[in-house]
């Protein structure tokens, strides 16, 4: 019998979906996992599903019978902003693996400011010898904004270690032991009560620049960041202007509206941030190939479609 053809359509290097072609057809042995380029006219006609990697849209125009598309990413922001509204679905990663690396990532970064590692770095630099009081977890409070699978799984790292932890989302929320919030007043709540503040909302339209230069004012004196969700949620150019004047102490980013980060950045100098290479939680090829084929298996088998974003949302 003839497998069926399931088109993988990426925008990444050649090495890269060298890779990944050769993860997918492992997952899936049953098909025939194939790049769109490599695709005769009848193959892409018969496509009603494919695996997609930041795609070109003229890529999947050329698919046109296409249903519904499996993305290797739990962001899908570009995804929507790229493709046109249409019947087409777009499926997102779901892996519960990401959810505990993300998790582990907040732990492992909020423990780094907590424990003051970038002033004893920066000590070090000037040779200084000059031990701060150590603020014990309780009484450090750690502030999430996103409470999503990702915010959850972190919400439960913190608490375990012994932390404060408050959160806010888009509709409220309820998880046990943590303060959670919703909506303007909500959000102001978090910001301002929190000594460090993780950012782990998806971006939408309503999210962009979402800590813009009033959210950050209103950002307790002397706190600290974490961005993990996506450098357009935050302003800029207000970030740095409140970490120069001293009103935020330092920030550790690992998103950015421009990535690879330009040597241009004034944030691969700056002392008072951490740049890290979109690091925190990336996606794990052989479990991202698994649910993917679980997903089109059963497609196939049932003819359902999995769980698709909302795209009057973006998630």
């Amino acid at each position: 019998m003839t497998r069926k053809i399931i088109p993988f359509v990426s925008g990444g290097s050649r090495t890269d979906t060298a890779v990944w072609l050769e993860a997918l057809q492992a997952a899936m042995p049953y098909f025939s996992i194939v790049e769109i380029n490599a695709l005769d006219e009848p193959a892409r006609r018969a496509a009603q599903v494919a695996i997609v990697a930041d795609p070109a849209p003229s890529d999947l125009e050329t698919l046109p019978n296409l249903k519904w598309v499996q993305s290797l990413w739990a962001g899908v922001e570009k995804i929507v902003a790229d493709l046109p509204v249409s019947e087409m679905k777009i499926v997102r990663l779901e892996d519960p693996q990401m959810a505990k690396t993300m998790a582990e990532a907040v732990l492992a970064w909020t423990l780094y400011l907590h424990r003051d590692m970038p002033y004893y770095r920066r000590q070090q630099a000037r040779g200084m010898w000059e031990p701060r009081p150590m603020c014990a977890a309780p009484d450090r409070t750690i502030g999430l904004l996103g409470l999503g699978k990702l915010g959850r799984a972190a919400a439960g790292k913190l608490r375990d270690q012994g932390f404060t932890v408050c959160g806010w989302s888009r509709s409220q929320a309820t998880i046990e032991g943590v303060a959670t919030y919703s909506g303007v007043e909500g959000m102001k709540s978090v910001l301002s009560n929190s000594d460090i503040i993780v950012i782990l909302v998806p971006l939408t339209h309503e999210t962009r620049d979402l800590l813009d230069e009033k959210a950050i004012s209103t950002m307790k004196k002397g706190a600290s960041l974490i961005n993990f969700s996506r450098g357009a949620i935050i302003d800029d150019a207000a970030l740095l202007s409140a970490l120069d004047r001293g009103h935020l102490d330092h920030a550790v980013l690992d998103v950015f509206r421009e990535e690879p980060l330009p040597r241009s950045s004034p944030y691969w100098s700056h002392p008072s941030v951490t740049v890290l290479p979109h690091i925190s939680a990336p996606t794990t090829r052989a479990t991202a190939s698994k649910i993917a084929a679980d997903n089109i298996a059963r497609f196939f088998e049932t003819g359902v479609i999995p769980k698709a974003i909302d795209r009057s949302r973006g998630y």
